[in-house]
């Protein structure tokens, strides 16, 4: 077997290839994830009942449901029903509908954290829901919400790796159709877990370092 130092640089540029699509992945799911919380997440605190309940139900189910049998129903159902989507987009929107309630909930606690005596004066300086959300609501429950938010993403990012099962070519399944092509897991996974490390150890700081911010301009 070569040295250590040279089957590093030999599966280098495979890894390298799959952790480029891991974050493309991520972060795509993280952007559609966002929008559909945001939305979740308003839906449900807007006291009229036609409108929660839908959403209630819909981030219920969801939850309920595993993220392998999510993208599994994307990406081998989906077709039978006239839907023919691409490994890469079933596993982008199976990570997204998946994530997309747990950041309502998060988004959903930030919003009902807000100090209700200033909904209160918004409303009765006759402000509308929206206006009111936008300029008043919003801003303070993304600051509260921004500590689970982090942990939200860092979780995505690691469960990118689910749609390796749907052949997505991102960083676990390179590394796995690596080791199996030369035998050598230890050091093909180690590599793979230093690759992960290298993405969310600087999340983390950066997203502890936005929080310090955040709480220093409020």
């Amino acid at each position: 077997m070569a040295p250590l130092s040279e089957r590093i640089v030999e599966y280098l540029p495979l890894l390298i290839s799959g952790l480029w699509l891991t974050v493309a992945v991520t972060f795509l799911s993280l952007i559609l994830a966002t929008a559909l919380g945001l939305l979740w997440a308003t839906m449900r605190t807007s006291g009229n009942a036609l409108i929660e309940r839908p959403a209630r139900y819909i981030v219920e189910f969801l939850r309920g449901i595993p993220i392998l049998v999510v993208l599994f129903y994307i990406y081998f159902v989906m077709p039978e029903l006239g839907v023919d989507l691409s490994a890469f987009q079933a596993g982008v929107i199976g990570l997204a509908l998946t994530y997309s309630c747990y950041i309502g909930e998060t988004f959903r606690g930030g919003i009902e954290a807000v100090d209700k005596g200033q909904v209160e004066a918004a409303k009765s300086i006759g402000m509308r829901h929206g206006k009111m959300m936008r300029r008043i609501v919003l801003p303070q429950a993304f600051r509260i919400s921004l500590p689970p938010y982090g942990n939200n993403m860092v979780m995505l990012l690691k469960d990118s790796s689910q749609v390796s099962v749907i052949s997505v070519a991102e960083l676990t399944l390179q590394g796995k159709m690596l080791a199996s092509s030369t035998f050598d897991n230890l050091t093909v996974f180690s590599m793979v877990a230093v690759l992960y490390l290298c993405l969310t150890i600087p999340l983390n700081f950066l997203m502890r370092r936005l929080e310090l911010r955040m709480g220093a301009s409020l």
